[in-house]
């Protein structure tokens, strides 16, 4: 079997996902081809899908919401970057369906969650299984204007695919398929904890340890806002946190900000639907930074409020050091969510595969 994957380019979340879910599937299909159709780049992608053997096609399917930064959108720049996509998509489409093609074994695709991937599909003749919590239909319909069309068009093609598989923390995916839930498909830690805090030369108590991240793109913030919490030791990736604080300690490149939540009890962040998985699966508080212009940031902030502990911080609050990391956690409302949502999400694959080319 040849699994082609759609990767969404929007965020590395995504990919992040994704890549849980293929651990998994590789682990129960080993002879299974891999192949990953993103823009992502391999510097990501050699690090996150570490553990399987795969192929890149450098291709880009969709283009999300283009940020302004980690906490704000750009839809001028978006409604452009979908303009000259749409021009590029016709010959993309004809080029792999060409390579596919040629390809010795069945195909098929599974796309997390680029609209356009059913063109291919269409043009394949091959099943479509949709991967995700979202599409783009429920991103681009509240932002109004030229948007509303594009949810419509966006909505069509999600209704063309053979089968979801909804992960966790959704927003509503009304598309007419059958649909397979699943609980977090977090990542696996695969480095052992003590060597990892040895080679960060890390003494804090896991108590008082946190991690900082904002996604792909990070945020900029004000160095003097760490010694705000000198008794705190925190964990960064981000380019814009970068700083010579003593309590701070820069993440290498080769080190998955995964590897380190062991050695944490909170994170700080945006509403990101693979570190809330991570974060959840492990255990960590989170201080989530609220987000304006992406639907999905509501959808995930009540979510967070039912399913984990948490403390809720505005911009303001992120932007003036006042992370409350002094004060208790707010408990979850509700339950929390069954940790092994990328095995069961993997079986689902397997067996979808395996009936769709019967």
């Amino acid at each position: 079997m040849l699994i082609y994957v759609c990767i969404s380019g929007h965020g590395f979340g995504h990919g992040s996902r994704v890549a849980s879910v293929l651990s998994a599937l590789h682990r129960l299909q080993p002879s299974w081809r891999i192949v990953l159709s993103t823009p992502l780049p391999a510097r990501f992608l050699d690090l996150a899908f570490e553990e399987i053997p795969f192929e890149h096609r450098p291709l880009r399917w969709d283009v999300g919401v283009i940020q302004a930064d980690a906490l704000g959108a750009d839809p001028d720049a978006t409604l452009a970057a979908l303009e000259a996509l749409d021009e590029r998509l016709p010959q993309q489409i004809q080029q792999e369906l060409a390579w596919l093609t040629e390809q010795p074994e069945p195909v098929v695709v599974l796309a997390d969650v680029p609209p356009d991937a059913a063109r291919l599909a269409r043009a394949l003749a091959a099943p479509l299984i949709w991967m995700g919590n979202f599409g783009w239909d429920a991103i681009y319909r509240p932002m109004g204007g030229s948007f509303t069309a594009l949810a419509e068009r966006a909505l069509g093609l999600y209704r063309q695919g053979t089968a979801l598989i909804r992960c966790p923390l959704a927003m509503e995916m009304d598309w007419g398929l059958p649909s397979h839930d699943v609980g977090l498909t977090a990542g696996r830690p695969r480095l052992d904890s003590a060597a990892v805090r040895d080679r960060l030369n890390l003494r804090a108590a896991p108590d008082r340890t946190v991690l900082m991240g904002f996604g792909g793109l990070g945020l900029q913030l004000n160095p003097g806002l760490f010694a705000r919490w000198p008794d705190h030791h925190f964990l960064v990736s981000d380019p814009g946190l970068h700083c010579e604080a003593k309590n701070v300690s820069v993440l290498p490149q080769d080190l998955r900000p995964l590897e380190v939540m062991p050695l944490c009890s909170r994170v700080i962040t945006k509403p990101g639907y693979s570190t809330f998985c991570e974060a959840m699966a492990l255990g960590l508080g989170i201080h989530l930074v609220h987000r304006e212009g992406f639907a999905e940031a509501q959808v995930l902030e009540e979510a967070l409020q039912r399913h984990a502990p948490h403390r809720l911080l505005s911009r303001a609050q992120l932007e003036k050091g006042e992370w409350q990391l002094d004060q208790p956690l707010i408990p979850a409302s509700g339950s929390g969510l069954p940790p092994d949502g990328a095995d069961q999400a993997a079986r689902i694959l397997i067996a979808l595969a395996s009936d769709l080319r019967c």
